[in-house]
């Protein structure tokens, strides 16, 4: 199954890299970034997030990719949970150090099934992947597909569910999970655009700063972005687009 990536640089597949990162293998209890202020969604619960998410989503034009020669289609799941003492949070994976982008931050996801839509896929990988049974009345809504340099073009499904008492990564493709507080991706030092020696002109690279160890990338870095600026910021869509974002050169392996 496809993941969308992340890092700056890919990642060290060595025993001390790993053990450096504030990760928690297998099924220990996902690692969280540090919080911050500040966002519209701070103190939200769930149900009060879901009538704002899908009231802004409902508004939102998505743009979709048109079908082309060789593109392949992948859905992914921005998953909001509630975290520690209720905190809402969306849930980022690290893959497993084996296989396609291994070792690559991500979003629970993968290839759409032949006759599958978007959504359906999103749900299937995000069981497949955490063992967290959404169903479609979970869905808040869909975001702009990001077309990806691997030749994916790859949908958001927006989802909410009560709770992660089920959650189990698959260590076949899930190395850890980690909560990252709505507080967090709103907050005002989190992108950060950086000028391209290959590309002085343009467009500049976003990482996507949540915490010490985890800096994300397009095409997860995208797609957090334009959920962060839509969903948690109320953004205009014509000031959240994400479709000519750069990505990394190892991305598009």
């Amino acid at each position: 199954m496809m993941s969308t990536t992340s890092d700056l640089r890919p990642p060290d597949d060595s025993d001390a890299a790993r053990a450096a990162e504030p990760t928690a293998p297998g099924g220990s209890a996902p690692q969280q970034p540090p919080a911050a202020g500040g966002v519209p969604t701070a103190g939200l619960d769930i149900a009060s997030f879901r009538a704002l998410a899908h009231s802004r989503l409902e508004r939102f034009p998505r743009i979709e990719v048109p079908d082309a020669p060789g593109m392949r289609r992948a859905a992914v799941v921005l998953c909001v949970v509630p975290a520690d003492a209720g905190e809402l949070s969306v849930l980022v994976i690290k893959r497993a150090y084996r296989g396609r982008n291994a070792g690559q931050w991500g979003l629970p996801g993968g290839r759409m099934e032949g006759g599958e839509t978007a959504e359906q896929a999103a749900l299937r990988e995000l069981h497949e992947e955490l063992a967290l049974p959404a169903d479609p009345g979970d869905i808040l809504g869909v975001l702009d597909d990001f077309p990806a340099t691997s030749g994916f073009a790859i949908t958001p499904v927006v989802v909410t569910m009560p709770d992660t008492a089920g959650l189990r990564p698959d260590p076949g493709e899930v190395h850890s999970v980690h909560y990252v507080p709505l507080t967090r991706l709103g907050a005002e030092d989190v992108p950060h655009w950086l000028r391209r020696e290959d590309a002085p002109d343009g467009p500049d690279l976003l990482q996507m700063r949540l915490g010490p160890a985890m800096t994300i990338h397009a095409p997860t870095g995208a797609m957090l972005w334009q959920f962060r600026e839509v969903v948690l910021l109320g953004s205009a869509p014509a000031e959240a687009r994400v479709a000519h974002f750069a990505q990394p050169d190892w991305t598009r392996r």
